[in-house]
């Protein structure tokens, strides 16, 4: 097999685009702490009260929904469906591979890829039925911990935002991307919690768990960053210079 390709940057300051690799593992491990603590409330029944009245609250007394928002709901939980997911992750790894950041594509397609088995094994391993509190106003399968839609959209969405971030060369671009996949993809889970096939104990564990999964992942991607060869030796002693 050829070897995994790999694109040094150019330069310390373009480098320093976007989220470090410190920022992103202190994240990342932050987002993993709270899934596990969401996991331990929901596996030892501390969850359930919150589970049901964030489910009911969207409801009217009589079980409906809204029938002005349905439409809307509907088209923002498809953003996090397997279709519109693929479609999107295949053509930002493709457009990476044409702008010539190769490492970034590899980056990309394997922390999707392993985000998706990352929750499934959790999902086969935890077992939950999905709730039968309200009607289900769309149709879903599987398990419900943690909410597929949530894992997976956050770690794509997020992970597009931080790679197209730091290749836009602009200093507030990589963060305004950053802001607007977190809206979104916290809009998506909210959307299945709307639509009744997911608790939010489900799509807390799932945001934090892909969003968590993305920030490791881009940690990794960085890692140079956390060698002190990086810098000038000026640099790492400001008092002593080169002889």
């Amino acid at each position: 097999m050829a070897p995994f390709p790999r694109i040094r940057s150019a330069s310390p300051s373009a480098v320093s685009l976007g989220l470090s690799a410190r920022a992103a593992l202190a994240g990342g491990l932050l987002c993993w702490a709270g899934f596990a603590m969401v996991a331990a409330l929901t596996l030892t029944g501390h969850f359930a009260p919150f589970d049901e009245a964030g489910l009911r609250y969207w409801r009217a007394s009589d079980g409906t929904a809204g029938a002005t928002m349905l439409p809307w709901v509907h088209a923002l939980t498809l953003l996090g469906g397997v279709p519109v997911r693929g479609a999107l992750d295949i053509a930002i790894v493709t457009l990476l591979v044409f702008l010539q950041r190769r490492r970034e594509a590899w980056w990309l397609a394997l922390t999707v890829a392993g985000g998706w088995v990352a929750n499934s094994a959790l999902k086969l391993a935890v077992g939950r039925t999905r709730p039968d509190v309200v009607p289900h106003l769309v149709d879903a399968g599987g398990a419900s911990f943690p909410s597929g839609h949530s894992f997976n959209s956050a770690a794509l969405y997020i992970a597009i935002a931080l790679v197209l971030g730091a290749a836009s060369g602009r200093r507030w671009t990589p963060w305004l991307l950053l802001a607007g996949a977190v809206a979104l993809s916290l809009a998506i889970a909210w959307s299945r919690v709307w639509l009744g096939v997911h608790f939010p104990g489900d799509v807390a564990a799932g945001w934090l768990g892909g969003a968590g999964w993305t920030l490791l992942a881009w940690a990794w991607l960085r890692r140079d960053e956390f060698s002190p060869a990086r810098f000038p030796v000026s640099a790492r002693n400001p008092g002593q210079a080169e002889e």
